[in-house]
């Protein structure tokens, strides 16, 4: 009988480690790999993770933004990053003012998934999933046919069913599949030809893990509510034109300005100006303002610029694979200006085409360090030109929807 005893504790224990919870005896460290874990909570505005640490201007690639309050096991440390565990074969690195540790919690030997339930409303699908505490999560779009993919870390499937209520207008089905010990991915496939966003987060006051599905906007264009980021602004100045004054900052708001007169030219009920005026605004201010409107698609203005002066051309960029046709119906709209075509760009990590909630089109509409493109940049008829092409690049991907 003891034999048995001692038999199950270790099974039990080994359990625990393939789920990629180690067993740690109530306290809050533990030793993986030879190195100590300790468990932190994420903290601050727009947490998030990176796969690597490598970084550049526009900082390290990102793998997800994250909710606040989510467990992680930190198991080393490098320069202003924690790395963390996600799963046996993958980690992540995190900013270190973005986690807190929690000398108080005690890991569970393993973590279980509970029942699902799936329901709409007006703008929304949502997919709601029973977890007993918040661990990571990542999402990604996939295209050809449509589909989410979203991973939960640390958790093991004892989802026996899925409660499907009414007609749902975006998501076709749902299920899901344990990919690997402590890693359950959630698929999603949707009706629409097209993504049109999608959030993933954990409740106010628990850890009910939330996917919300965005309905398809009407197809008309001035009934699509059009959000409109002047990029840079106050302290940030920008990029400068090679023989002029002219500071970024000052040209995306005027063309941000035109396309608000256009839009609303052309009918639209509904856009939204992050700015207005020469004030600053950080990046987590702009996604959090943008997230609270809730917009149908982002537009974001912007002037390139090259150290080497014969870089030219007009450009449209994109992080978020199911955004691209946005981009790519704009950009064909824009090369009717006479620019050249530097290109369209993907998997771009830029802090505003982060967001999966809204399709977003980050315009960079020509260089300021060209003197042909500066010559269009600063000509009187451009601003408008610029901004009925994009109208009419918006307008051609909401025809391709149907």
């Amino acid at each position: 009988m003891q034999k048995k005893v001692v038999q199950f504790l270790v099974y039990l224990s080994l359990f625990a480690v393939v789920q990629g919870q180690p067993v740690l005896n109530g306290s809050q460290s533990g030793s993986a790999n030879g190195k100590t874990t300790r468990l932190a909570r994420t903290t601050g505005t727009l947490p998030f993770f990176e796969y690597g640490p490598g970084d550049d201007r526009l900082g390290g690639a990102k793998m997800t933004y994250m909710d606040t309050g989510v467990l992680v096991k930190v198991i080393d440390s490098l320069n202003n990053d924690y790395i963390i565990e996600l799963a046996n074969n993958l980690k992540a690195f995190v900013a270190k003012p973005s986690l807190r540790f929690d000398s108080t919690f005690k890991l569970r030997p393993y973590y279980l998934s509970g029942n699902w339930k799936t329901y709409s409303d007006d703008r929304f699908d949502y997919i709601t999933i029973s977890m007993p505490e918040r661990l990571p999560y990542r999402g990604t779009m996939q295209v050809n046919p449509n589909r989410l993919a979203i991973d939960l870390f640390g958790i093991t499937s004892n989802t026996n069913w899925i409660t499907q209520k009414g007609m749902l207008s975006e998501a076709r089905n749902t299920w899901f599949e344990q990919l690997e010990n402590g890693v359950l991915r959630v698929y999603v496939d949707l009706k629409s030809k097209m993504h049109w966003g999608y959030t993933v987060y954990y409740d106010s006051i628990g850890s009910r893990l939330t996917i919300r599905i965005k309905h398809a906007p009407d197809k008309k264009i001035k009934n699509v509510f059009i959000a409109v980021d002047a990029g840079h602004g106050g302290d940030n100045s920008g990029a400068a034109g090679r023989t002029s004054s002219k500071l970024e900052k000052t040209l995306t708001l005027e063309y941000a300005s035109a396309l608000e007169k256009e839009l609303k030219k052309a009918g639209i009920k509904r856009v939204f100006m992050t700015r207005t005026s020469d004030t600053s605004l950080s990046m987590p201010e702009r996604i959090k303002m943008l997230r609270d409107t809730a917009p149908d698609l982002l537009i974001s203005i912007h002037f390139n610029s090259s150290s080497v002066d014969t870089v030219r051309g007009t450009s449209t960029f994109y992080r978020h694979i199911g955004f691209r046709p946005l981009t790519q119906t704009i950009l064909k709209r824009m090369m009717e200006l006479g620019l050249n075509e530097f290109g369209n760009v993907g998997s771009f990590n830029f802090a505003l085409s982060g967001p999966t909630d809204y399709p977003n089109c980050l315009v960079e509409v020509a260089f300021l360090s060209n003197l042909s493109d500066e010559k269009f940049i600063l000509s009187k008829k451009s601003p408008a030109n610029v901004a009925r092409k994009i109208r009419l690049g918006i307008q051609d991907w909401l025809q391709e929807a149907r």
